[in-house]
């Protein structure tokens, strides 16, 4: 879906969308492709003067077994022995070396976990935070990204407000954060927030998804 949209694809109402289908009948896989398209082009852009289409890819049930799973790339933060001790979001704890040169660093941490905002079940997710700028203290960004664990939100928002947090607290010159959550309802939702432009990350699957 183009960021320029007006609207977003709600999760669960997309599942509901797609088992509105249960009963119709198509005559192939490019009819169902072709009508996923409009519809979701329509509600995406619907009262825009502009208009669009979002990208449908389908994946047909013999192509299951060459599906890959691998691990967000990214030197990984739950490797640090530190005591977490707060549990709804704590962007105080994140800090950064203005001091030294910048770098630049891909991070990533597989305990991110928040709660649904409309029913509270429990949300997981795997986290790469990739930036140039000043050097991230690590510690306390693992601290940062555990103390979710009890926060209410969808997993949009959240994916937004670690961005925002990095990017008023660290003030790196390029951010982008990425997050995996595992599946719920039979859908991935994998959030991408970025300063800057570029390639989107290749869509492959973590274990815990």
């Amino acid at each position: 879906i183009p960021c320029e949209t007006p609207n977003l694809i709600e999760s669960k109402s997309f599942k509901l969308y797609l088992n509105s289908f249960n009963n119709t009948r198509f005559a192939d896989a490019s009819e169902v492709l072709a009508r996923l398209r409009s519809d979701l082009s329509e509600a995406t852009w619907r009262g825009s003067q502009v208009q669009g289409s979002v990208g449908v890819r389908l994946l047909e049930a013999e192509q299951f077994d060459a599906q890959q799973v691998h691990e967000l790339d990214g030197l990984l933060l739950d490797r640090l022995d530190v005591e977490c001790t707060r549990y709804t979001p704590a962007p105080e704890l994140l800090r950064a070396n203005h001091d030294e040169a910048p770098v630049n660093e891909t991070l990533v941490s597989n305990l991110l976990k928040s709660n649904c905002l409309v029913t509270g079940q429990p949300d997981w997710g795997s986290v790469q935070i990739q930036y140039s700028g000043a050097q991230i203290e690590q510690e306390g960004l693992l601290q940062y990204l555990v103390s979710f664990r009890n926060h209410n939100e969808f997993h949009e928002q959240c994916v937004e407000r670690i961005f925002m947090d990095i990017w008023s607290r660290c003030k790196p010159i390029k951010l982008a954060v990425y997050a995996r959550y595992t599946r719920r309802g039979g859908l991935d939702i994998n959030p991408l927030r970025t300063s800057h432009p570029g390639a989107l990350p290749a869509n492959v699957r973590t274990a815990r998804q």
